[in-house]
C-alpha cells in the first residue's frame, strides 16, 4: 500500500478519511479474485466474528464456520457452556443446518417463539419418534389464535423430505419445482436430522467450511488474561487451536507473561493478543510469541473509553502501522470493530491487516444470541451491548456479593446498549462483504489479498467528499 501523496503518511486517519484509488486492470471478472488469506487461521474469508456476548454464540458459531469465517466465543462464558458449544459445533454437519422443531401438542405461540432463531425462519413439527409431520413458515401462523394447536394446522400438501446425500443443486431444483424454501433431511429411519434451505444450497456451492485438523467446523475462544489458567487445559483437550488473550490495556507485564506461559505449555496453538494501536506494541507482543495482534483502540460509538480517558487512535492509522510491524516480524494483524461496511474491510486489508473483526453488524442477525424484540411501535429489533456496559458488567459479577457488585458497577460505561433494527440473515452480510471485497481488489488491479497489500493506492479525502458519495435518501427506522 502507498499513499498517493506521501505527506499523508504522517497524518492520523480514520476509515472515513481515506479511499482506494481505481487503477487500470487486466482482470476480466471479480470472480477471478482469490480472497483467501495467507495465514495459519483456518478461515478462508478474511473476516472474524467478534467475541461479544451480543454477537457470538452457538447459532452464530455454527453458521459462520460453514461460510468460511472463524468465530470467537466471548470470555464471559462459563467453561461448561464453552465446552458444550464447542462440542455442538464440532459435531455439526459441514453443509446441513440444525432444524427448529416443535411437537403436535405445541401451539402457534410456541412456534412463533423460536421461528426467528434461524434465518431460514422455518419450524418442523415432529412426532414422538422425531419423524417430521409438517413444516411451517411464519405466514402459516400469523392471523390465527396463538393458542391454536399446531396439529390442527397440518397442511394437506404432502411433506417433502430427503436424505443427507442429496446434492445442493438437486435440492435447489426440488425446492424450486415445489415452491418451498426448506427441505427437511431425514435418516434411514425417517428421523429428522438436519434441514437444508434453498438459500444455503446456493452458498454451499460457493463457500467452503472452516475446518480444524479433525475436519470439524473450527472454533476460537477469547480468554481473559486474569482467568485463562482456569480454562485453557480443558479447551486444548477439546481441540481448540486458537486462543485470543483479551484485555482492554494489553501493555502490561501480565499480558506479556500470559503469552509466554501459554506458549511454553502449548507450542502449536495460535495466540492472538489485543488490544494495540502502534508498531512498537505489535513488535513487543510478537517477541513474547504471539502469532497475531488485534488492532482496536475504541473507535466504536458504543465504547466511551476514549471520552472517559482520552486514550485512542484513529483506526486506519493504527491498523496500518501495527500491521506493517507485525508482517515485518513474520506474523499478522487483525483490524477490529469499526468495520461497518465492505469498504472498511477492504481498507483494513489495504493497510496490511490479514483479517477484520465484525461486531455491531453481526449483532443484528437472526443467528446472533438473544431474542428478537418489539419496540413501542411494534418494529422488530435485537439488542446490542458493549462489554463494559451495565448489562455485561452485571452478568460478569453476578456471583459476587451485592457489596462487591456495587463497587464494580462504578466502572461500567455510560452507553449501555442499543437497538439494531432491520434484522438480516447472516448469509446476506457474508455475501455483501465477500462481493464488495472482490470488487475492491479488482479495482486495484490485484489478483489476491497479498497482491492487494502491495497494489492499493490510498487517497485522503475531506468530510465533504465522504458525505458526497454516501447513499442519500430518507431511511426508515
Amino acid at each position: 500500500m502507498r499513499f498517493y501523496k506521501q505527506e499523508n503518511a504522517r497524518d492520523e486517519l480514520t476509515f472515513d478519511d481515506v479511499f482506494l484509488f481505481q487503477q487500470l486492470s487486466w482482470i476480466d471478472s471479480r470472480t477471478q479474485i482469490d480472497i483467501k488469506p495467507k495465514s495459519p487461521l483456518s478461515t478462508t474469508l478474511p473476516i472474524i466474528s467478534s467475541n461479544m456476548n451480543a454477537v457470538t454464540g452457538k447459532r452464530m458459531a455454527e453458521k459462520l464456520a460453514r461460510l468460511w469465517w472463524i468465530w470467537v466465543l466471548p470470555q464471559d462464558m462459563e467453561l461448561d457452556r464453552m465446552l458444550n458449544i464447542i462440542n455442538y459445533v464440532h459435531n455439526a454437519d459441514l453443509r446441513l443446518d440444525t432444524p427448529l422443531t416443535v411437537n403436535e401438542n405445541n401451539n402457534i405461540r410456541d412456534a412463533i417463539g423460536i421461528i426467528n432463531k434461524r434465518s431460514y425462519q422455518t419450524v418442523i413439527m415432529v412426532d414422538v419418534l422425531n419423524i417430521p409431520i409438517s413444516i411451517f413458515k411464519e405466514q402459516d401462523l400469523i392471523d390465527k389464535d396463538e393458542y391454536t394447536k399446531l396439529k390442527d394446522l397440518v397442511k394437506s400438501r404432502k411433506l417433502i423430505t430427503w436424505n443427507e446425500n442429496i446434492s445442493d443443486e438437486e435440492a435447489f431444483n426440488i425446492m424450486e419445482d415445489n415452491g418451498i424454501s426448506s427441505l427437511p433431511i431425514v435418516n434411514s429411519d425417517w428421523e429428522l436430522i438436519w434441514i437444508l434451505s434453498k438459500n444455503d444450497t446456493v452458498r454451499n456451492d460457493i463457500y467452503s467450511p472452516s475446518l480444524n485438523k479433525n475436519w470439524q467446523l473450527d472454533v476460537a475462544v477469547a480468554l481473559s488474561v486474569n482467568g485463562y489458567k482456569n480454562y485453557i487445559d480443558e479447551l486444548i483437550n477439546a481441540w481448540v487451536n486458537t486462543i485470543f488473550l483479551d484485555t482492554a490495556h494489553w501493555y502490561t507485564q501480565k499480558m506479556l507473561e500470559a503469552i509466554k506461559e501459554v506458549r511454553d505449555s502449548y507450542n502449536d496453538i495460535i495466540i492472538v493478543a489485543w488490544n494495540i494501536m502502534s508498531g512498537e506494541w505489535a513488535r513487543d507482543l510478537i517477541k513474547a510469541w504471539a502469532n497475531w495482534v488485534k488492532v482496536w483502540i475504541w473507535p466504536g460509538a458504543m465504547c466511551t473509553t476514549r471520552m472517559m480517558t482520552g486514550v485512542w487512535r484513529p483506526q486506519f492509522s493504527a491498523v496500518h502501522e501495527s500491521a506493517v510491524a507485525a508482517r515485518e516480524n513474520g506474523w499478522f494483524a487483525i483490524a477490529d470493530w469499526w468495520i461497518r461496511y465492505p469498504r472498511d474491510l477492504a481498507l483494513s486489508l489495504a493497510a496490511w491487516a490479514t483479517h477484520a473483526m465484525l461486531w455491531t453488524i453481526l449483532s443484528g442477525t437472526y443467528e446472533s444470541p438473544g431474542d428478537i424484540k418489539t419496540d413501542n411501535d411494534w418494529d422488530l429489533y435485537k439488542e446490542n451491548y458493549w462489554m463494559a456496559s451495565g448489562k455485561a458488567v452485571s452478568g460478569r459479577t453476578n456471583k459476587l456479593s451485592k457489596f462487591e457488585q456495587a463497587k464494580r458497577e462504578r466502572y461500567k460505561e455510560w452507553i449501555s446498549k442499543s437497538k439494531i433494527y432491520n434484522i438480516k440473515p447472516l448469509w446476506d452480510i457474508v455475501d455483501k462483504f465477500r462481493t464488495g471485497l472482490e470488487s475492491s481488489i479488482s479495482y486495484s488491479w490485484a489478483e489476491n489479498i497479498e497482491h492487494f497489500h502491495d497494489k492499493a493506492i490510498i487517497w485522503v479525502q475531506t468530510q465533504a467528499w465522504f458525505a458526497e458519495w454516501t447513499p442519500h435518501g430518507r431511511l426508515k427506522k
